[in-house]
């Protein structure tokens, strides 16, 4: 199985709610994106249990709930402006290119920028 980068249509930072899976209708904040494998890491979703040995920074070890990823296909924009999950285009401005919500047409909120 060849590693090759795909497209994934959602950047770090995006709103997303998942459509399919175990988690479908969640939402959530896009932690990490992961283009080799087409993957997301989404905020509360897909939580699993991870067994932590003891270490300096964590004495106690235990059991852990941290956020899997899940693959791409499995989630989409969300718009807050109309409230719904959308698809985006992208609008030239005088400023440069922005992301646009396909369902209302307002700007996708940029995460990135500063």
């Amino acid at each position: 199985m060849s590693a090759e980068k795909t497209k994934v249509n959602v950047k770090k930072g995006d709103m997303v709610m998942v459509i399919t899976g175990k988690d479908a209708g969640k939402k959530g904040k896009v932690l990490e994106v992961l283009p080799q494998k087409s993957r997301v890491v989404v905020e509360k979703v897909n939580v699993v249990k991870k067994h932590q040995k003891p270490t300096k920074d964590n004495p106690q070890g235990g059991i852990m709930d941290k956020e899997a990823p899940i693959h791409s296909s499995n989630v989409m924009l969300f718009c807050t402006e109309c409230n719904s999950v959308t698809r985006k285009s992208i609008k030239e401005t005088g400023e440069g290119k922005v992301r646009v919500c396909k369902k209302c047409g307002s700007n996708l909120p940029d995460a990135n920028k500063k």
